[in-house]
């Protein structure tokens, strides 16, 4: 990437800190860094300890300063750290030195998109970065490294030149005489074709354990009105955080929590409680209710009394177990607010279905939007080599070399302008 442009940005975060860090990247920047440190000569990644001064030889503030050399940088071109106090008086006026010494704002994501068109990262990476500024539990943290990291990138390398040579001993067939060639190669095209084939759906078919790691798993609490669910919201969370009252209809509008559970994020929602009425709002908030049910890796049913039948994906909770005489059935578990029965076991109910979607989730390949679709792109396009294969080894190849270039779109190889900005604009300034 050739860019001229010296760009700097606050990259820690903003408002009143005890130490705030400004980063500043472009091609040379070693006269700008001798001007803060006011030395003529220094060392790269070497913390600099400076009255930093503005050009009347007013003192900015005291500060540390690091200069990294391209190309071992984040960005791959100098960058400059500026460790300053956090006021934002100070911060401004460290702006304004930059922006005085030819240097301008940054745009969101703008030094991760220097950072890949100078082959520091590949998109993989940036999507892993931007998962790592998200984090907010230990699972999430090591997804997001693992893929900031290179290992998602490794995996799709992996298929990538598997296509490639796919593709290559293809096209070789129609080349080369049949003496000339690996025995029996169309068939191993073909079944190396299939192998992978589905071992990319089986990423495609396990991208809701990666959704759920990275976005967090959803737990919806439902059953009808006045059943307790906003009272087991409540212990679960451990605060009130939803109106619990006698009257029916109480909760119209669905109430969420963030909670951590084993180190993975959990998206609880208590949701209003479903019946016949002719309220109007209430009547939004069952409708709401239904997309949380949509929506939900887990849902628990809250009940007064044991239903007649059972849903062997959701979890049954019979609430209020402290005025029921019979409590015998095994495949329910029963909860009473009052006296704390049955939350131990009703939490480690959740742990465990939980644990039987994620477990394993880490290993895999992270999966989004953008990437989910090109890989079903790619499984599109090794059907279409498979299925009109027929001895044409042309089209057959034509449509390998397609999927190669989708898995090569995931990672950056082979990309568009467009691809890439929408990537780096989720970044914040700084990054």
């Amino acid at each position: 990437m050739n860019n001229n442009e010296t760009i700097f940005a606050l990259s820690s975060a903003h408002g009143k800190a005890g130490v705030s860090v400004i980063r500043v990247s472009g091609n040379d920047l070693s006269q700008l860094f001798e001007r803060i440190i006011n030395k003529r000569k220094f060392e790269s990644r070497y913390a600099y300890y400076t009255n930093f001064k503005d050009d009347n030889g007013d003192l900015i503030d005291q500060c540390i300063a690091v200069y990294f050399s391209a190309p071992n940088s984040f960005t791959g071109e100098d960058i400059i750290e500026i460790y300053s106090h956090g006021a934002m008086a100070v911060i401004n006026k460290i702006f304004d030195f930059l922006r005085n010494h030819n240097a301008r704002i940054a745009e969101r994501g703008e030094f991760s998109k220097r950072a890949f068109y100078n082959n520091k990262m590949d998109l993989t990476g940036v999507d892993g970065l931007i998962a790592l500024l998200d984090a907010q539990t230990d699972k999430q943290r090591q997804s997001a490294l693992k893929s900031m990291t290179g290992g998602d990138a490794k995996t799709y390398h992996n298929w990538r030149n598997k296509m490639i040579e796919i593709s290559a001993y293809a096209a070789a067939i129609l080349d080369y005489d049949e003496d000339d060639l690996p025995k029996n190669i169309d068939k191993k095209i073909l079944n190396e074709t299939q192998i992978l084939m589905e071992e990319i759906k089986s990423a495609l078919a396990n991208q809701h354990s990666t959704r759920a790691l990275r976005n967090g798993f959803n737990i919806a609490l439902i059953g009808e009105t006045n059943v307790g669910k906003s009272s087991i919201f409540n212990k679960l969370v451990g605060t009130n955080r939803a109106i619990v009252s006698d009257i029916a209809g109480t909760t119209r509008d669905v109430v969420s929590c963030q909670i951590d559970l084993d180190g993975y994020l959990v998206n609880l929602s208590d949701t209003a409680g479903i019946r016949e009425t002719e309220d109007a709002i209430e009547k939004i908030g069952i409708e709401r209710t239904q997309n949380e049910i949509e929506n939900a890796d887990l849902v628990i049913h809250v009940y007064n009394e044991v239903p007649n039948t059972l849903n062997k994906n959701e979890i049954t909770v019979i609430n209020k177990s402290d005025l029921l005489q019979n409590k015998s059935n095994k495949n329910v578990i029963y909860t009473s607010v009052k006296t704390d029965d049955g939350f131990d076991i009703l939490l480690n109910t959740i742990k465990q279905k939980m644990h039987e979607l994620m477990d394993g989730s880490l290993s895999r390949v992270a999966i989004n939007e953008r990437t989910s679709e090109l890989l079903q792109e790619t499984v599109s396009e090794m059907e279409n080599a498979v299925s009109k294969y027929n001895g044409n080894y042309d089209m057959f190849a034509e449509h390998i070399r397609r999927a190669s270039i989708c898995i090569g779109k995931i990672l950056g190889v082979i990309t568009t302008e467009e691809i890439a900005d929408a990537t780096f604009s989720r970044l914040c300034l700084g990054k």
